[in-house]
């Protein structure tokens, strides 16, 4: 029986031990990819036991901001937030703000900020469009055009925006997918900058000011025209398969179901959008959402109505214009036009609440009347 005793507490001790073994290695490698949120850790511990080193920023063919030839080795010793973003993406769009305002606040501090542009579509391969959307949203740090994807794949990036925040030493210590967290983001900012200083003896520089922001709701998910990008995600336009890069004559049936795209007139189905062939064509969704928006380009004028009413004032979204009494759109170049902002303001949480809970439950249909050949689109997106 003392043996047996023995040998149970000898069996005890050993699972014990492997037990704190598999915790602590859990810990260290659970850190060492790129994930959702990593969070800081414990200033004792080992920082290349547990972080990656940043990625240098490679084969980066445009500079904005900068000089060409920037590098994040350039910037050793300070704070660095690398955000991977694309013009045309609304929820990029959004998150510009929060960047612009912590360059603002933190860059006489030692924070820098790279947008590493990478591009969903071909035009936003094109610095003289990026240039533009960088002046439209107040950048001032350093962006550059990661054309071909080589940024992008050498932090095993999958999804715009993305942000990386790399401490003083060169390690990522946390990153962020999408929208939202900002709050978290901001005070990871402050807890790098105020390790720096304390390396540096520097004093008296950040203060804890979190920004208080909320992410935004979202309601249908992006919706693609391009077979490139619509066949991988089991997306349809006029409810048929494609025809890579076919001129293609759609009607719109009698019923429309929510989420599919429906057209009238003659498009061509081209690899990132599709083309108007015909003078004038129809675009049919039936949604759920606030707020509606399209990237699209070449020129044509296009008329709106949400369940076949016509859009009011309140309704209408940044790029639409009343003329006549219907609300239009000039379309002159590829980019992210706002349709429908159908916003509101509350006096209360709840009242908030209900009414987008209200708004989300509704469907809509949105008819755009487009009037011009060779008109393209890409997406739907919306919020």
């Amino acid at each position: 029986m003392k043996a047996n005793n023995i040998f149970f507490k000898i069996g005890v001790i050993l699972l014990i031990l492997l037990v704190i073994y598999y915790l602590e290695s859990s810990k260290a490698t659970s850190n060492l990819g790129f994930g959702s949120s990593q969070t800081i850790a414990n200033k004792n511990s080992s920082k290349a036991s547990i972080y990656q080193p940043a990625p240098e920023l490679s084969g980066i063919e445009g500079y904005i901001n900068t000089k060409d030839g920037f590098k994040l080795s350039d910037e050793k010793g300070k704070v660095i937030l690398v955000d991977f973003w694309t013009y045309s993406c609304i929820n990029c769009i959004r998150t510009l703000p929060y960047l612009t305002s912590w360059d603002e606040k933190y860059r006489n501090n030692g924070l820098v900020i790279v947008g590493v542009h990478t591009p969903e579509f071909e035009f936003e391969k094109d610095i003289n469009n990026v240039k533009k959307a960088v002046e439209q949203n107040g950048i001032r740090y350093p962006v550059v055009l990661d054309n071909n994807y080589a940024t992008w794949q050498s932090y095993k990036n999958h999804y715009w925006p993305h942000k990386y925040l790399i401490d003083a030493d060169g390690y990522i210590r946390y990153d962020h997918i999408g929208e939202g967290s900002y709050e978290e983001t901001e005070a990871v900012i402050q807890q790098l900058l105020m390790e720096r200083n304390d390396k540096l003896k520097l004093e008296g520089l950040i203060s804890k000011n979190v920004s208080g922001v909320q992410a935004s709701e979202v309601g249908t998910p992006e919706l693609y025209f391009g077979y490139q990008f619509a066949e991988s995600r089991n997306q349809q336009v006029g409810g048929k398969s494609f025809n890579h890069n076919q001129e293609v004559e759609y009607e719109l049936p009698a019923t429309v179901y929510q989420n599919t795209i429906y057209l009238e007139g003659k498009w061509k189905n081209n690899a990132e959008n599709v083309e108007l062939v015909s003078d004038t064509g129809k675009i049919v969704l039936k949604y759920k959402a606030k707020v509606v928006n399209i990237v699209a380009g070449n020129t044509a004028e296009i008329t709106l109505s949400v369940n076949d009413n016509e859009l009011s004032l309140e309704e209408v979204g940044s790029d639409v214009q009343i003329k006549n009494g219907k609300a239009t759109v000039s379309v002159n170049e590829q980019k992210l036009y706002n349709l429908v902002d159908d916003s509101a303001s509350f006096d209360s949480n709840q009242e908030r609440f209900e009414y987008l809970k209200n708004s989300f439950s509704n469907e809509k249909t949105i008819t755009i009347e487009v009037k011009g050949k060779g008109f393209q689109i890409y997406t739907f997106t919306f919020g």
